[in-house]
C-alpha cells in the first residue's frame, strides 16, 4: 500500500486537506489549534490505484509539553512509515521559523515531499505562494483545502508516483469500537492490542479526539480498531473539538460491527456508562462490557462476581453482554478479548430457518401465551428478517400487539436455544391489521 503523510505545524489545514483528498469528513476540522493529534489513515483510490493517507497532529518540535511531544514522536512515526510527504503551511501567513525546520528535518530523513502552500482561497492571492520557494523545496502546489481549488495538479503527480498494477479487493475485516467515558483507558488498550505506541496515552481525560482507525491482522482475521474519544454528558463538552468528538465517536458505534465499552473497575458503573452503553444497544450493536484497571483492585475469591453484580444492577438492559476484567496497563486478558470479538461477530449473523424458528414457537411459547378469546393461539409464526443484528417477525392474530413481557419471553427462548452471544435481538410484530387480505 503506497502511503502518503501529512505533516505541518499546527492549524495550517492538514486535516481539511485530509479529508478533500480521501473525499470523506474523517478528521476533525476547525479553528482550535491541535485538534488532531494522534495518526489517521485512511484508503482512497486514484486513478483506480488504492492510496492510504496519514494526517498527523500539528508539529511544535521544541515544544516538551507531554501532549505536543507526542503529537511529534506520532508524526515521526509517520514520516517514517510513508512513501512520500506532503508538508502543509499557511500561505496567509507566510514562511515561518517552524516551516523551515520541519523542511529541513524532512530533508536531513531523506524522505521525498512536496510543500502544500494551503489558503489560497481566491486567484487574488496566489501570488503568496512565491516567497515559499525561499524554503528550497523542489514541489510546491498554491491550494485551498476547505474550497478544493488547485487541487487537480496536485492529484495527477500524486497519480503519476503510484506504482503500477489494480489494488487487491479489500480483504474482509471486523470493525470493533473502543468507546468509554475519557480516562477509561481506551488509547492504553488499542496501544496493548497492537504492541505500540499507536495512541498517545497520557492522565490528561480527553487526550484522544478523532475516531482513529487501525487494521490489524490476527490468525488471518483482519481487524479495523476504532479507538474513540471519551464521551462526556453534554453539560460537560466545553469547545468545538470536544463537542466534535462526541459527534465522532457516535458515529464511529454506527459504522462498526462490535462495540468494547470500557469501565473502571475502581470506580464502578455511572449514569454515563449506562448512557453509552444505550448507544451502542439503541443502534443494534454487539456490545461486550470491558472492566479496564483490573490489576489495581485488591481481590479475593468473590471480588470478580462481587464487582459484576454492582455493574449489572446499573445497566440491567446490557444483560446479554459479557463482562470481562483486564488490565490495558498489563496486557492481563486483553488478547482474549478478541476471541471473544470472533464470538460476537459470528452471533451477530447468525440466521434461523424458519422451519426450525416455528418448530421451537410450537414447543416452547405457544403454550406460554396467554390466549386470545376463541383463538387458542394469538401467534400466527415466526420468521427472522434479517441478520447483523438479529430481528425477528411475529405475526399474530391479534389486533393488539403481544404484551412487552411476552417478547421478551421469545428473546429468552432463542439466546437459549441459539446463543446470540453479546448481540442485541430486535422483534417486530405484525398485526392482524398488518396483514394484507388474502395472506
Amino acid at each position: 500500500m503506497f502511503r502518503i503523510a501529512i505533516v505541518g505545524r499546527p492549524n495550517v489545514g492538514k486535516s481539511s486537506l485530509f479529508n478533500r483528498l480521501i473525499r470523506s469528513r474523517k478528521a476533525i476540522v476547525g479553528n482550535e489549534p491541535g485538534i488532531t493529534r494522534d495518526r489517521i489513515y485512511a484508503r482512497t483510490r486514484l486513478d483506480d490505484r488504492e492510496v492510504e493517507f496519514v494526517d498527523t497532529g500539528g508539529i511544535v518540535p521544541e515544544d516538551r509539553d507531554v501532549i505536543p511531544e507526542q503529537v511529534l514522536g506520532q508524526a515521526r512515526i509517520a514520516i517514517g512509515e510513508a512513501d512520500l510527504v506532503l508538508l502543509v503551511v499557511d500561505g496567509r501567513v507566510g514562511p515561518t521559523h517552524l516551516d523551515a525546520s520541519l523542511a529541513s528535518l524532512l530533508r536531513q530523513s531523506g524522505q521525498k515531499f512536496y510543500l502544500i502552500v494551503n489558503k489560497l482561497d481566491v486567484p487574488q492571492v496566489e501570488d503568496l505562494i512565491h516567497p515559499f520557494h525561499g524554503l528550497g523545496v523542489e514541489k510546491l502546489y498554491g491550494v485551498s483545502a476547505e474550497h478544493g481549488r488547485g487541487l487537480e495538479e496536485l492529484a495527477t503527480d500524486l497519480i503519476s508516483v503510484l506504482p503500477e498494477g489494480v489494488s487487491k479487493e479489500p480483504q474482509a475485516e471486523t470493525r470493533i469500537a473502543i468507546i468509554g467515558r475519557p480516562n477509561m483507558g481506551k488509547s492504553s488498550l488499542l496501544n496493548q492490542f497492537l504492541g505500540q505506541e499507536r495512541s498517545i496515552v497520557t492522565e490528561i481525560p480527553g487526550t484522544t479526539r478523532d475516531s482513529i482507525d487501525t487494521l490489524m491482522v490476527r490468525e488471518g482475521r483482519t481487524y479495523r480498531l476504532i479507538d474513540t474519544a471519551g464521551i462526556r454528558r453534554k453539560g460537560r463538552t466545553t469547545g468545538l473539538a470536544e463537542k466534535l468528538s462526541v459527534v465522532m465517536a457516535r458515529k464511529s458505534i454506527d459504522r462498526c460491527d462490535v462495540v468494547l465499552l470500557i469501565l473502571d473497575a475502581t470506580e464502578g458503573a455511572t449514569k454515563l456508562d449506562a448512557t453509552i452503553g444505550g448507544y451502542a444497544h439503541d443502534a443494534g450493536r454487539s456490545l461486550i462490557v470491558v472492566i479496564n484497571k483490573w490489576d489495581l483492585i485488591e481481590k479475593d475469591t468473590f471480588t470478580a462476581h462481587q464487582l459484576e453484580e454492582r455493574f449489572r444492577r446499573r445497566m440491567r438492559f446490557l444483560a446479554y453482554a459479557p463482562m470481562v476484567f483486564v488490565s490495558a496497563r498489563t496486557g492481563q486478558r486483553v488478547t482474549k478479548l478478541l476471541d471473544y470479538v470472533d464470538r460476537a461477530n459470528k452471533a451477530r449473523r447468525f440466521r434461523v430457518p424458519t422451519p426450525e424458528l416455528n418448530r421451537l414457537v410450537e414447543r416452547r411459547i405457544q403454550s406460554r401465551i396467554p390466549s386470545a378469546g376463541r383463538e387458542r393461539h394469538p401467534l400466527l409464526y415466526v420468521t427472522q428478517a434479517r441478520t447483523a443484528p438479529p430481528a425477528f417477525v411475529l405475526f399474530t392474530r391479534t389486533r393488539k400487539k403481544l404484551h412487552f413481557s411476552i417478547e421478551r419471553y421469545i428473546v429468552n427462548q432463542l439466546r437459549e436455544e441459539y446463543g446470540f452471544y453479546a448481540t442485541p435481538i430486535r422483534m417486530i410484530q405484525r398485526t392482524r391489521t398488518g396483514i394484507k387480505p388474502g395472506s
